[in-house]
């Protein structure tokens, strides 16, 4: 060995031994002398503090930090000027390890070889007025330096740290932020580079709360957050750099990255996490609660991929900036309104909807972009769905689909509508009111249409083939266009409006009125006497009024719809070309038609038939029997077409074969008609003014049975006659024949009395046997009138026999005029004829 190196060797361990000699001197000198130097050191840390720091004592470790100086601090304490008023102790820790190097110490740096803080509670508290307890570190004054003056120190430089035990709180309620940690462990090594330092860290910690505004709830609360971190910073920008890496948080596994800006005062912050496979609740529940309940209005079946971004500042009030992604794709979403299958759609959160208006609650909005699926099979997509506000929530969105209308029944229900054939296509933006998270009263813009559809009406079992519906939804009112519908042999063609549409279907659907232009080709009224029934089924027929705030439910829509359709009112204007009923036809028919609630209202109705017109007005309204009431005018109709079109008018004794002639009349009557469209018996009642012209009586069986032996000789098959002027009070089976003048070919008489349809028949007929058949010549009506009741007057009245036929007999109670020969002569006769039938005439009867 070379005498050098020698030399070399003896001087190095020289001062190794000398170091070794002071270490242990210092360690013995500070073990004999604990509370001395344990008091010096205490009193110049206060100095340089605003509160108090106390160490319970002090240990030096002599080999285990060597050959650093190491020192082991028992029962730390740390509180401010003012813990008397808030009661927050800055640090209590109960054992505290230092390790410094020794060498570094002679070149006047501070050089902490490792750090270890062991079961310690470490809280920094702001009140509500913004003091903090960290108010105990006095601010250093500033001292302008000489530009030439050399740095002679480095500052405090920790090589190694840990952290076990250790319960970690941040608690600023004049920012309502807390923050609070339950670190198991926590240890980091630290490197120096030039311009800063870096660290690698393993963390293993359980938050209790991690709350950037106590009002709102905490994030990742509850949640054991175990990983590594690779942390730097930059003494130039001041700026804590944190490298995406893995942590695990809860159950699932991130990768985080961080940076913190320490140069600004608030010391702003952003926190990116990115997540592949996690479930929807899992994702929801690491956010705030006011969040957290947002999202869990829905869930997810399957995993999906998640992203979060958070912007903030520790210092400063309110929320931080929250931007949260999600992918999903083929999953099943369940949500208050049902279940979606097939479920895709890339989702967004933010508080930070429009840039201006606030990190809030308020300015939050849910994005759903590009959302398919199917809703009860039935397949759809939504462009952009968006729910904002969440104190007020509000869904908006456009939702097309088209599918087979036979796929709407399940949704529907029931009660209302079946549909067996045809296609849906549809678009509808919607805006929705979500009140207790749960979709209520959406309301639509848009189309829906409807093509080559069976459908059946099921309430009164009506039956529509090949139809067509187009409804156009604007914000107030909905448009129904380019209606056709099929019933048997009726063709309908309708358009239609409901104004105010939506808010009266959610509030008050019973008040809804459709306005319908209808017209027709032709319809038969026979195929829709289904509006004649009750509804049928188990439908409520309450008012169908919704609460806000209450779920809409497929029942709930289901019930509404009922309501609408049973209780509310249609306006209908129709223009048909034909319309027939049994054995009526009417041309050229228009009509405007009310239906409401178990009611139809009949108004301006004018139609074209037998050869002359109607105008008709009236009222059903709906029950176990129909009643009605009907205002009729008729103008020069064919008498004989007229009443074999509505059956004769349930007249058995006299009908359409029996007449010929033009009729006029006012009809006003009411009563009941069945479900079947047939009159109720005995339920008519009113009266009806008829003025018939150009008339005749054929082969009618009450003057002929009086023919018999009054008439031998004259043609009584066919009468014809003058025009004929008559009321009848229409009362149930009776009707009352005001006294009436008739002017025939074959005899004049005067009819009065009452006509039954059962039993009750009396009617007066006062017949003259001069033969009229000459009286047209005469042109002077006075003179006229005053021939037509000279000579024999036969007094008949028309009675109900025992046998259910009705009887003719001589009128024992006809009134008489005084002074007349006449009179004297017809008293004579009638006296004649009557002593005639008692001697064995017949004034003959025939079937009702």
């Amino acid at each position: 060995m070379p005498k050098w190196l020698k030399t070399t060797l003896k001087v190095a361990a020289a001062l190794v031994g000398i170091i070794i000699i002071l270490f242990i001197a210092l360690a013995v000198y500070v073990n004999y002398n604990k509370q001395k130097v344990l008091t010096m050191i205490t009193a110049e840390l206060n100095k340089n503090l605003n509160g108090t720091l106390t160490i319970g004592s002090i240990d030096p470790t002599l080999f285990k930090g060597f050959p650093g100086v190491s020192v082991e601090l028992k029962d730390v304490t740390m509180k401010d000027s003012r813990w008397a008023e808030h009661h927050h102790t800055l640090l209590s820790a109960k054992d505290f390890e230092v390790s410094v190097n020794a060498s570094a110490l002679m070149k006047g740096e501070v050089v902490i070889n490792k750090v270890d803080i062991i079961d310690a509670d470490i809280d920094l508290f702001t009140d509500s007025t913004g003091y903090s307890n960290t108010a105990i570190f006095k601010a250093k004054p500033k001292v302008e330096k000489d530009p030439k003056e050399k740095e002679t120190s480095s500052s405090t430089q920790i090589k190694r740290f840990t952290l076990s035990k250790v319960n970690f709180k941040v608690d600023d309620r004049h920012a309502y932020k807390l923050f609070k940690f339950a670190i198991n462990n926590v240890s980091g090594r630290m490197e120096y580079p030039n311009k800063g330092w870096n660290a690698d860290i393993d963390l293993n910690t359980m938050v209790n709360s991690f709350s950037f505004n106590t009002k709102k709830g905490s994030f990742m609360k509850n949640k054991l957050l175990n990983g590594h971190f690779d942390v730097s910073y930059d003494y130039d920008s001041q700026v804590i750099n944190v490298a995406p890496n893995k942590l695990s948080i809860g159950d699932d596994d991130f990768n985080i990255g961080a940076q913190f800006n320490l140069k600004a005062k608030e010391t702003p912050f952003t926190i990116n996490l990115k997540v592949n496979d996690i479930l929807w609740t899992s994702a929801a529940n690491l956010l705030a609660a006011n969040i957290t309940k947002s999202l869990k209005m829905f869930d997810l079946k399957k995993p999906i991929d998640v992203t979060c971004d958070l912007k903030g500042a520790f210092g400063a009030g309110g929320d931080p900036s929250i931007y949260v992604t999600a992918k999903v794709r083929d999953n099943t979403l369940r949500t208050q309104g049902g279940v979606i299958e097939n479920c895709s759609f890339n989702g967004v959160f933010s508080n930070n909807y429009i840039n201006g208006k606030g990190l809030s609650d308020e300015n939050s909005v849910i994005k759903l972009y590009h959302f398919n699926g199917t809703y009860k099979d039935i397949p759809f997509t939504i462009d952009t769905a968006l729910i904002n506000n969440l104190n007020t929530p509000i869904a908006t969105g456009v939702f097309r689909s088209r599918f087979p209308v036979t796929k709407l029944n399940p949704v529907i229900g029931d009660e209302s509508l079946r549909f067996s054939k045809g296609i849906v296509d549809l678009k509808l933006a919607y805006k929705a009111d979500i009140v207790n998270f749960k979709f209520t009263k959406p309301y639509v813009t848009g189309y829906v249409d409807i093509k080559n559809t069976d459908v059946t009406y099921l309430p009164r079992n009506l039956v529509f083939k090949n139809n067509s519906i187009a409804l156009k939804f604007t914000d107030k009112d909905l448009y129904i266009n380019n209606i056709r519908l099929q019933n048997g042999s009726s063709v309908v063609n309708m358009q239609g409006k409901v104004s105010n549409f939506l808010n009266l279907y959610y509030t008050n659907p019973e008040k809804i009125l459709i306005v319908w232009q209808i017209t027709s080709p032709e319809i038969h009224l026979g195929e829709f006497l289904g509006f004649l029934n009750s509804r049928g089924g188990g439908s409520s027929s309450g008012g169908g009024s919704s609460s806000s705030g209450k779920k809409v439910s497929g029942a709930k829509i289901t019930h509404q719809l009922n309501t609408a359709f049973d209780k509310g009112q249609a306006e209908l204007h129709l223009r048909v070309a034909k319309v027939y009923y049994k054995t009526f036809l009417a041309t050229d028919a228009t009509a405007d038609i009310l239906l409401a609630d178990n009611a139809m209202k009949v108004r301006n109705v004018s139609l074209k038939s037998a050869g002359g017109s109607l105008n008709l007005s009236g009222l059903i309204l709906q029950g176990p029997v129909n009643n009605f009431a009907v205002s009729t005018n008729v103008n020069h109709v064919n008498t004989s077409a007229f009443f074999a079109s509505f059956n004769n008018f349930g007249l058995k004794d006299f009908t359409s074969n029996n007449l010929q002639g033009f009729l006029s009349a006012r009809v006003d009557i009411k009563g009941g008609i069945k479900n079947t469209g047939d009159l109720v018996p005995k339920s008519i009642k009113g009266f009806a003014q008829v003025d018939f012209t150009e008339g005749a009586l054929i082969k009618f069986a009450p003057i002929k049975s009086v023919g018999k032996f009054a008439f031998p000789f004259r043609d009584l098959d066919n009468i014809t006659f003058g025009d004929l002027k008559a009321r009848f009070d229409i009362n149930g089976d009776k009707i009352n024949i005001a006294p009436m003048q008739i002017n025939s070919s074959v005899l004049n008489m005067d009819v009065e009395g009452v006509y039954s349809l059962s039993r009750g028949t009396n009617i007066a007929l006062d017949i003259p046997l001069r033969n009229p058949k000459n009286d047209s010549k005469i042109t002077d009506d006075a003179e006229r009138q005053k021939k037509r009741m000279r000579g024999i007057v036969l007094h008949i009245l028309a009675t109900d026999g025992d046998d259910g036929k009705i009887k003719i007999k001589w009128n024992k109670n006809h009134k008489k005029t005084d002074g007349s020969d006449s009179d004297k002569k017809e008293d004579d006769s009638d006296k004649k004829v009557e002593e005639e039938q008692q001697s064995g005439g017949s004034t003959g009867d025939y079937n009702r």
